[in-house]
C-alpha cells in the first residue's frame, strides 16, 4: 500500500511534466514573453515601428510595454506631443492589434512615475510647511505672517504658549571640516554661561553626507561623552523626501555645561571636492522630538535598500517638565486673511508661538522625459486626481484609437517607485479623523519638532500619519489608477515596490493592481529585494502571474553571453518568477547597420 500510493503521484507528475515541456517549447500566447519597447529621445517612425513589431512577433513575444523616454531631456525628431508623435503612438496600436501583439503604455513620459505638465502645484504631491512667528499678549494684535513657499496653500494658522527654554541655547554657523577617517575632526562650542543641554539639531550644509557623531560636554573640567549616534544626509534628492537639508535631531540627557564639542568621523559623501559640514549646529535646552523630520516622512531611506528597522527608532525618554511641552493648541485659521495678516482680539498675556501652516510641492517630477513633457508628480493620496491623470494622458491617447484597435491596447503601466513621500492633502484632517477617531491639527506643530501632548503621544500621531500615506499610496493611487484604466479596458502593471524614499508597503502596494512584477539585473543585488516582494504580492492576493524586468543591465556594452543571463534568470524563478519582460527593446526608427539595442 505504501508503495502504491508513493508511486502514483509520478505517473501523474510525467503527464503534467509532458504538458510543461509542451508549453514551453511552444507557448501558448498567455504564456509568452513581453519586453519593455522604449522610445529614445523622441527619434521615432512609423516605418521602424511597423518592423519592430514584426520582429517582435517573429521571436515570439506576446506584448510589448512602451515608454517614451528621453535621457538628455531634449526635443527629438518626433516632439513629444507634436501631431506626428500622436500618430505614432495610434500607429503602433493599430500595428499591434494587426500583427498580434499586445500594447502597453506607461502611464506618463518617462519611466517614473506618474506625472506631466498638467499637474498644477495644487494637484502635486505635497508636504507640510510653516512659518514660525512670535507675538506678545496682553491686547489685541495685528502681525503679517511669512508665507513659507512660493508655491503654497494655506492650511492651519495655530497659535499655542512659547516655550521659554527654546530662548537657551548654543550655535555655531557654516562648521565645515576635512575628512580624516583616522582622526576626528573636532567643532567647539561654548557660551559664557551655562546651559542643561536637552537636544541637539544638526543641520546640513549643502554637501550631501554621512558621518559618525560624538558629543562631549565639558564637565568638571572634563569632557565626557553624552551622546553618540550617526548622522546621515548622505542623499539629499527630493525623490528621498521634500526637506532636503532637514535637521537630524536628538534628545540628549540633561547635561549642565558651558562648553561642547561634537567630534565627527568616518565621513563619506560631498562629493565634487566639497567638504562636508553643518550649515548650523544648536545646542538647545528645549526638549526636541527626535528625528522628527524622518518621523513626518520628510526624510526617508537614502538608498534603495532599506534595512528591515530602517523606520524603528530608539524610544525617547519620557519629558517630565510640563513647561517643555505643548499642552494646548489653538487654530485660530479663521483669523487670518488671504494676504496672511493675522488678526487676533484680546490675547492673554505672555509670549506665544504662531505657525502658519501650509502645503507646498514635493519637488518630484516624472523623468526622464522631454521638457514639454515633464511637471510634478501627481498626488498620491487622492484617487480623484490618480483619475485627472489617466484623463491628462492616456486618455487622450485612447479617444485616437479606432474602436477596432482597441482590443490590441491592454495595459497601463508603472515602473517601480521611487518619488519619495508626501504627508498632506486637501481635506486630509477631515479624513484622518474619520480613520483614526482625533483630530489630527492639533498635533500638527509636531512638524516643527515640538513634543505636543508628551512624547509617546506625538509619535503616535506621527504613526498614524505615516499609516495613513501607506494606506493612500495603495489604495488612493493604485487603486485610483486601476479603477481609471479598467474602465477602458486596460489592467495595470506594476512593479509592486520603492526605491528612493518608498513611503508605502510593498504587498498592499501591489495587492491594488491587477498585475505585478519584480525586476532583477544581470549582475548586482538588484532582484534580491523586488522579486520576492513580487511573487509575495501575488500570493497573497491570489495573482497566478508574477512577472518580472528582466536581465536588466547598464555599461559594460557586448560584455555579456547567454550563459551569463540564464545563471541569472534560472535564480529569479526561485523567487517565485513565473514570467519575463524583457529589458528592452529600443524603437530603430533607421535601417542603419548595426542599429541599436539593448542586447
Amino acid at each position: 500500500m505504501l508503495f502504491t500510493l508513493c508511486t502514483r503521484p509520478v505517473k501523474i507528475s510525467q503527464e503534467h511534466y509532458d504538458k510543461i515541456q509542451e508549453g514551453f517549447i511552444t507557448p501558448a500566447d498567455t504564456n509568452k514573453p513581453w519586453c519593455y519597447y522604449y522610445w529614445i529621445g523622441d527619434d521615432i517612425s512609423k516605418e521602424g515601428i511597423t518592423k519592430d513589431l514584426e520582429a517582435m512577433k517573429d521571436f515570439g513575444l506576446g506584448a510589448v510595454l512602451i515608454g517614451n523616454i528621453n535621457p538628455d531631456e531634449v526635443d527629438g525628431p518626433v516632439p513629444l506631443f507634436s501631431d506626428q508623435w500622436w500618430d505614432a503612438m495610434v500607429h503602433v496600436v493599430n500595428e499591434g492589434h494587426r500583427i498580434g501583439i499586445d500594447i502597453g503604455f506607461f502611464n506618463c513620459p518617462g519611466w517614473s512615475q506618474s506625472g506631466g505638465p498638467w499637474v498644477s502645484y495644487d494637484k502635486a504631491m505635497r508636504h507640510l510647511v510653516y512659518s514660525e512667528t512670535t507675538v506678545t499678549g496682553g491686547g489685541d494684535i495685528s502681525v503679517q505672517l511669512p508665507k513659507p513657499a512660493e508655491e503654497f496653500q494655506d492650511t492651519y494658522v495655530l497659535g499655542f504658549r512659547k516655550i521659554a527654554s527654546e530662548d537657551h541655547y548654543i550655535s555655531k554657523q557654516n562648521a565645515f571640516f576635512t575628512r580624516d577617517n583616522n582622526n576626528p575632526y573636532v567643532t567647539e562650542l561654548s557660551a559664557a554661561a551655562s546651559i542643561t543641554a536637552r537636544s541637539i539639531r544638526l543641520t546640513p550644509a549643502t554637501p550631501a553626507f554621512k558621518c559618525k557623531v560624538e558629543l562631549q560636554a565639558r564637565v568638571d573640567g572634563k569632557y565626557k561623552s553624552i551622546k553618540s549616534f550617526v548622522f546621515d544626509r548622505s542623499n539629499s534628492g527630493v525623490n528621498v523626501g521634500p526637506v532636503t537639508h532637514g535637521p537630524v535631531a536628538i534628545s540628549l540627557p540633561d547635561t549642565e555645561a558651558k562648553a561642547f564639542r561634537l567630534l565627527c568621523s568616518n565621513a563619506i559623501g560631498a562629493n565634487r571636492g566639497l567638504a562636508p559640514g553643518f550649515a548650523e549646529i544648536r545646542i538647545s535646552e528645549a526638549p526636541v522630538l527626535e528625528n522628527y523630520i524622518e518621523k513626518s516622512l520628510g526624510k526617508m531611506h537614502p538608498t534603495p535598500f532599506p534595512e528591515f528597522n530602517t523606520y524603528m527608532w530608539e524610544t525617547q525618554d519620557f519629558i517630565k517638565d510640563e513647561n517643555m511641552l505643548i499642552s494646548e493648541v489653538h487654530d485660530i485659521s479663521d483669523q487670518m486673511d488671504a494676504r496672511g495678516l493675522l488678526t487676533v482680539e484680546d490675547v492673554p498675556e505672555g509670549e506665544w508661538t504662531i505657525l502658519r501652516m501650509g502645503m507646498t510641492p514635493t519637488g518630484t517630477e516624472n523623468s526622464p522625459a522631454a521638457p514639454q513633457g515633464k511637471g510634478y508628480e501627481i498626488d498620491k493620496a487622492s484617487s480623484e486626481l490618480a483619475r485627472f491623470h489617466f484623463e491628462q494622458y492616456m486618455l487622450e491617447l485612447i479617444k485616437r484609437i479606432p474602436e477596432e484597435s482597441m482590443p490590441a491596447l491592454k495595459y497601463l503601466i508603472a515602473d517601480s517607485y521611487e518619488m519619495g513621500s508626501q504627508n498632506w492633502t486637501d481635506g486630509y484632517a477631515e479624513r484622518f479623523q474619520a480613520k483614526f477617531g482625533y483630530d489630527p491639527v492639533k498635533f500638527l506643530p509636531v512638524i516643527s519638532g515640538r513634543v505636543v501632548g508628551s512624547v509617546e503621544e506625538s509619535d503616535r500621531f506621527l504613526w498614524d500619519l505615516r499609516r495613513s500615506v501607506a494606506d493612500d499610496v495603495a489604495y488612493e493611487y493604485v487603486g485610483g489608477l486601476r479603477k481609471a484604466a479598467n474602465e477602458y479596458g486596460l489592467k495595470t502593471w506594476l512593479e509592486n515596490y520603492g526605491h528612493w524614499g518608498y513611503p508605502g508597503e510593498f504587498l498592499m502596494y501591489g495587492g491594488q493592481s491587477d498585475l505585478v512584477a519584480g525586476e532583477f539585473w544581470n549582475e548586482g543585488s538588484l532582484g534580491d529585494i523586488e522579486c520576492k516582494s513580487a511573487s509575495s504580492a501575488a500570493h497573497m492576493y491570489g495573482k497566478p502571474i508574477t512577472s518580472a524586468e528582466a536581465f536588466t543591465a547598464s555599461q559594460n556594452a557586448y560584455m555579456r553571453h547567454p550563459a551569463m543571463l540564464k545563471k541569472r534568470g534560472d535564480w529569479c524563478w526561485t523567487e517565485g518568477i513565473n514570467h519575463y519582460v524583457l529589458h528592452l527593446y529600443i524603437q530603430q526608427p533607421r535601417d542603419e547597420a548595426p542599429g541599436i539595442n539593448a542586447w
